[in-house]
């Protein structure tokens, strides 16, 4: 028989079957204060329910800049809070994070953020030798000029928003701590009716596989 879905057997745990959202949301209400997120590096310590408030100012602000479910977004860093924020926060409101190789030159950049048409990108100001703000800005030299959610780039037509992790203000693109501020109640609200009508098998993943040959392909995941 063709199996369409994922099944488990033998002695094993029940496959979960809610939304990573939902999901999330019983874990810190059964213990609100159990750690969650610790990132030495960057002097962070949450607990569960830490760590839902912090998902939600970014999903809400994410709303606040049309990202909507189905959306593609980016993210391009190496380990840090903003990137666990991001897969929480993505999913929760039904867009899907595309993860970008934190080693990739601007050619595999480009290839990748066409391929899946990302709407925005979330990106470290940089890693090792890579220098992600810069290299965004070569890539599309019209943040330049335009305004932040406002890019119209020859050579990312899909992308529209670029987001930087960091204090250093950048033209054409968002500060993430500023989006973490941009929801109001309205956007929560809509957040909660998002949520609610989220099937877990819907995507909130895609992965760039490499291979021998070709190019990388992008693996999709569910909740």
């Amino acid at each position: 028989m063709k199996l369409t879905k994922a099944q488990a057997q033998g002695p094993t745990r029940d496959l979960l079957t809610s939304t990573i959202g939902a999901h999330l949301d019983r874990v810190a209400a059964r213990d609100p204060d159990h750690p969650a997120l610790v990132m030495p590096h960057q002097n962070i310590r949450w607990s569960y329910g830490e760590l839902v408030t912090q998902v939600n100012r970014l999903a809400t602000g994410l709303l606040s800049l049309g990202i909507k479910p189905g959306d593609r977004v980016g993210i391009w860093s190496p380990n840090r809070f903003e990137w666990v924020l991001t897969q929480f926060a993505t999913a929760r409101i039904g867009a899907v994070m595309v993860c970008v190789n934190p080693a990739y030159r601007l050619y595999e950049l480009e290839y990748a953020l066409n391929k899946v048409s990302c709407k925005a990108i979330i990106a470290a100001e940089s890693f090792k030798t890579s220098y992600y703000v810069k290299m965004l800005q070569e890539l599309a030299p019209e943040l330049n000029e335009c305004k932040p959610g406002q890019l119209k780039s020859t050579k990312l037509p899909h992308l529209t928003t670029v987001i930087a992790m960091g204090d250093t203000h950048t033209p054409g693109m968002f500060n993430f701590d500023d989006v973490c501020s941009m929801g109001t109640d309205d956007h929560y609200a809509q957040m909660e009716q998002i949520q609610r009508d989220l099937d877990p098998s819907s995507p909130i993943n895609i992965q760039f596989t490499s291979g021998t040959t070709g190019n990388p392909k992008g693996a999709t995941l569910t909740h």
